[in-house]
């Protein structure tokens, strides 16, 4: 399990379109890809996109949940990106009827991007809201890898409730963890990990060109063997702006309660049950106690994550990101945005 598989690499395409210096000595060889199901409004997914184009990636795999003509226009357009919507036919094409859980329909799709990535050295399965960030290139970090490695792990960042900048920092698991976690979330913090509302697991890149190989949401197979050859992937974060505000958070936590991040069982359940009482014995001022305790974005907030060493400021600057990359599309003046998943 510890060799590179052999295979040809392809020959080069146009120049990446980016801002980024992947190109430079150490790895300039190495290319990279993202792989992601979507179900968002065009706006979301483009500036999704357009932050990975300019981050370095040399090819996009954009799964549409829903029909989007319109994101199908721009994303076949540009050189970086390549979109599959996943109608009907897309899933007689599988030989799959469409899975009633989004979480199947994910899996299935990246698997599926893997078998078609011979063009890039590395895939990553992350989610719309999430965005990978280094402070030097993803391409020299995954050279960084050991030879014989083929998973490489990066951890989550979680937001806080503001511009979408700051973000709370990954505590490693250990005896510390809790300690650290109920002085930064007082009350709250050594139930929960982090202070993260979401997944503590992070998402891999996997090697490409493995045989018998399926990939999961946070981990993957090959053959019964999970994670083959994992490793950390050094100096880079997965930024997951999984709360952006009180308002679309609300609603959508009873269904995340129910059928997403926040079901029975994930995690060991508990934030499922903090949650689920919350909302029982406080109703809406319940979830708004836990959610102000976990996300609120406030000066008293910002010094205990510093003080801890658990403040990042990430400016993702994604408008303006979208815009130069996908100069001819005109975002709505108003919208919603849809944060179910």
């Amino acid at each position: 399990m510890g060799h590179r598989p052999d295979r040809t690499r392809p020959p080069r395409g146009e120049a990446d379109r980016h801002q980024g210096n992947d190109g430079l000595t150490g790895a300039g060889s190495l290319r990279w890809g993202i792989v992601a199901t979507i179900k968002a409004p065009t706006a979301e997914t483009l500036a999704f996109a357009a932050h990975h184009i300019e981050l370095g990636a040399h090819r996009i795999y954009v799964y549409l949940d829903a029909p989007d003509p319109e994101a199908v226009h721009h994303l076949k357009s540009h050189p970086k990106t390549r979109v599959v919507s996943c109608d009907a036919a897309y899933w007689r094409k599988l030989g799959k009827p469409r899975p009633k859980k989004h979480q199947v329909r994910q899996v299935l799709n990246a698997t599926h991007a893997y078998g078609r990535a011979a063009e890039v050295d590395w895939l990553a399965h992350i989610d719309v809201d999430e965005f990978l960030w280094s402070q030097d290139t993803i391409a020299a970090a995954l050279s960084t890898l050991p030879e014989g490695a083929l998973c490489a792990r990066v951890r989550p960042i979680e937001s806080l409730a503001g511009d979408g900048d700051a973000f709370k920092g990954f505590i490693p698991p250990g005896p510390d963890r809790a300690r650290i976690s109920e002085a930064v979330f007082p009350g709250v913090g050594t139930e929960v990990p982090c202070g993260f509302l979401s997944h503590l697991a992070g998402k891999l890149f996997l090697r490409t060109g493995l045989s018998n190989l399926t990939f999961r949401i946070h981990n993957a197979f090959q053959g019964t063997e999970m994670n083959p050859a994992e490793h950390p992937l050094p100096g880079v974060d997965l930024c997951h702006r999984h709360v952006r505000d009180w308002q679309s958070w609300r609603q959508a936590a009873r269904y995340r309660l129910d059928h997403g991040a926040y079901r029975e069982g994930l995690g060991g359940g508990t934030l499922h049950r903090i949650l689920r009482d919350a909302d029982a014995t406080g109703g809406e001022a319940g979830l708004r106690a836990v959610f102000d305790a976990l996300c609120a974005d406030t000066p008293a907030m910002r010094a205990r994550l510093s003080e801890a060493g658990l403040l990042h400021l990430r400016p993702l600057d994604l408008v303006a990101k979208r815009a130069r990359q996908f100069p001819d599309f005109e975002p709505p003046t108003t919208g919603d945005t849809d944060d179910t998943e």
